[in-house]
């Protein structure tokens, strides 16, 4: 009997000792992301409630959440006071799209504990994705928990922002920076309400520093465009809307932007090129479009191009006079004969006396008679 004693004794002993090997083996294989074997071993071990949450951690490490949730679920029943479980719980159901029982899970951590700040953001984010409107209470709650909560800032920032309170959205945006002042979201947002302020100067200021801190996309490009071309910046606008090309190489109206920008340095050439571009992309009507580029044309002297472009315009939209009109000028500058030139202006007057347009063809005709006695004269 002694012996059997001492025997078992030693069995017990030997895995009491064995089982942190177990564990430490398992975290280390954790540690070092080695996530599937990791559970493998996690699974050896002689009391299971003690890892369900490790194990269900690995699952969704691997991407498994099903099984993550389960093992949460274990852990939870073996340990239903542990907040930090209920807490990891909660954020996988919410990363699994299971809102209803992610907002269950969080609102009673906020009960367990009100002051924990975090509770109650997740608690909006989860909210948030349910449509309830009640999602800014907790985001705002987090920040008067935790005036440096970034996340939280940044959500009741963009709330005000797109409430169009501009000046409450700055006050926010301002006491995150004071903590973050790189922070990327909050530089982005204090960038898009001076935008939206028609505070043009401070929002490209702003719009500028998220490009000095590395960023880059097709929506800071283009604003930073607009935003030079307003101070007649051209050569900097392009140079954002080409990088605007990069990110969608096809887009139209950045192609035909560029166009107008060339046009406005006078550089013809280039704003015909983009502009043609442009065009060639565009399905829907063209009439204005055509009608730039029959001007750009003329700029360059090339009227029978431009008049092809005018008359493409005009079958666009047969209804816009202007382009008619400008058909006219084309024609003015490309023949030479005087009587085909009044002939022209007059039918056009006869034809558009309503408009505005029929005082120039009046202008024109007088000085295309005068022209015409004057040549005889000689």
């Amino acid at each position: 009997m002694r012996f059997l004693f001492i025997f078992l004794v030693l069995v017990s002993f030997h895995k009491t000792l064995a089982q942190p090997s177990v564990l430490n083996q398992a975290d280390s294989l954790y540690a070092n992301g080695n996530f599937s074997k990791a559970i493998t071993v996690y699974k050896t071990h002689d009391t299971p409630s003690d890892v369900y949450d490790k194990i269900a951690k690995a699952y969704v490490a691997i991407g498994n959440y099903d099984l993550a949730i389960d093992n949460y679920e274990a852990s939870i029943k073996s340990n239903p006071q542990n907040a930090l479980i209920k807490y990891q719980y909660a954020k996988l159901l919410s990363r699994a799209k299971k809102f209803d029982k992610a907002a269950i899970l969080f609102n009673d951590l906020v009960y367990e504990d009100y002051k924990n700040p975090n509770y109650h953001y997740e608690l909006g984010v989860v909210l948030e994705k349910l449509g309830d409107s009640s999602a800014m209470n907790r985001f705002r709650s987090a920040y008067d928990l935790d005036q440096t909560h970034q996340k939280a800032i940044f959500k009741v920032a963009k709330h005000f922002l797109i409430k169009r309170k501009h000046e409450l959205s700055h006050k926010y945006i301002d006491k995150g920076l004071e903590s973050y002042q790189n922070n990327l979201e909050l530089i982005s947002l204090k960038a898009q309400n001076y935008y939206y302020q028609d505070d043009f100067k401070n929002a490209r200021t702003w719009f500028e520093t998220l490009v000095s801190l590395g960023e880059s996309s097709e929506f800071i490009h283009e604003k930073l465009s607009q935003i030079h071309a307003e101070f007649s910046d051209y050569k900097l606008a392009i140079e954002q809307l080409k990088l605007v090309l990069k990110y969608n190489p096809i887009d139209s109206n950045a192609l035909f932007l560029i166009g107008t920008y060339y046009e406005s340095l006078q550089d013809y050439a280039k704003a015909e090129t983009y502009i043609k571009q442009a065009l060639l992309l565009k399905d829907v009507p063209l009439d204005y479009e055509y009608q730039k580029l029959g001007v750009v044309l003329n700029r360059q002297e090339k009227y029978k191009d431009a008049i092809a472009a005018f008359n493409k315009s005009l079958k666009e939209n047969p209804k816009n006079v202007s382009s008619e009109f400008y058909i006219l000028m084309s024609k003015d500058k490309y023949y030479e004969d005087i009587d085909t030139k009044i002939k022209l202006y007059e039918n056009f007057r006869d034809q558009h006396s309503d408009t505005f347009y029929a005082q120039f063809a009046d202008r024109r005709i007088s000085e295309l008679k005068k022209e015409k006695f004057l040549k005889a004269e000689d």
